[in-house]
């Protein structure tokens, strides 16, 4: 009797707010960021242009930081009534979704809605992000031991890039079931880097056993490079960039497969010069290795141009 009378309640005040919720929702046609520092908002009937003037009736904040509130410097409602435009102090981080809240704008209601990109935009973000713009090679200089080991020639350099944007997948995939349904419900989220190290292993070890017998000659010209993708810094990165950032599946697999791409990116990128160089005059000393450390840290110079670029 004590349940049924929680839920009697819980549905009476759901009766009890829903038309004024239905109405703030119905109320706001789209959001959406415009520019570097402004919102735009369709509403779906004209509203009071001197109440939509008002900046103060206007709380917004990031939705993972609810406590830090930013400051709005106008808004500016169209002639339409419709379309209003709120400018902030400060540039917004379009990469989060924004909290913005109204008081009293249309009848006494006040409105909730948020800003977000779109998800397929912010998708496709994480995996250029993870491909190009935050390369984990040339950007944060992680995986040097494979890299530098296996972009000799544009053939290995291919098959390796292939193998560990297989291996992130499969090893990235695997980990985000055990943290998202083992390790927190269990609240064994400390230990995250021995499970997603021992994930790791385990895909490492299914990739050499189906290599060798699928391509042997494959397997033979990587060496003892397949098996140090087991400690490839890069590859256990994106696990913990996963539980940092919480992210879902989706999420993870653009992550996973950006970082994959990447690597593979670099690789061929570094195998083409590479062989090149054995057909250029080039000093003794820097021979091998030392012009290998020249031409990469070039190609980080020029990889460092993409840095801040946003698509949506």
């Amino acid at each position: 009797m004590k349940i049924l009378k929680i839920l009697l309640s819980a549905v009476l005040l759901a009766l009890l707010f829903l038309p004024a919720w239905l109405q703030a929702t119905e109320f706001i046609e789209s959001a959406a960021f415009s520019g570097k520092n402004g919102i735009a908002v369709a509403f779906a009937v004209p509203v009071d242009k001197a109440a939509a003037a008002e900046a103060s009736r206007y709380t917004v904040f990031e939705e993972n930081d609810p406590d830090i509130k930013l400051s709005v410097t106008s808004a500016a409602l169209g002639s339409d009534g419709r379309s209003l435009q709120l400018l902030f102090a400060e540039p917004l981080n379009s990469t989060k979704t924004h909290v913005v809240r109204v008081q009293g704008l249309e009848g006494g209601v006040d409105l909730n809605f948020k800003v977000a990109k779109p998800y397929f935009g912010h998708l496709f973000s994480i995996l250029v992000a993870a491909l190009v713009i935050n390369n984990f090679v040339f950007t944060k200089y992680l995986g040097l031991c494979v890299f530098f080991g296996t972009s000799k020639r544009k053939k290995t350099a291919k098959g390796m890039g292939v193998v560990f944007t297989i291996v992130m997948v499969a090893s990235a995939s695997m980990s985000w079931l055990f943290y998202r349904f083992t390790l927190i419900p269990f609240h064994l989220d400390f230990l995250q880097i021995v499970v997603f190290i021992g994930l790791v292993s385990l895909t490492v070890q299914a990739v050499d056993t189906i290599l060798r017998k699928v391509n042997p000659v494959l397997f033979n010209s990587f060496g003892v490079y397949l098996v140090l993708v087991i400690a490839n810094c890069v590859i256990i990165a994106v696990p913990l960039i996963m539980s940092s950032l919480n992210y879902n599946f989706l999420e993870t697999f653009m992550l996973a497969l950006g970082a994959g791409g990447g690597f593979l990116l670099a690789l061929y990128l570094m195998s083409s010069v590479r062989e090149r160089l054995e057909l250029a005059k080039i000093p003794p000393t820097f021979k091998g290795l030392p012009i290998a450390f020249i031409v990469a840290g070039q190609f980080a110079l020029a990889f460092l141009g993409f840095s801040g670029l946003q698509l949506f």
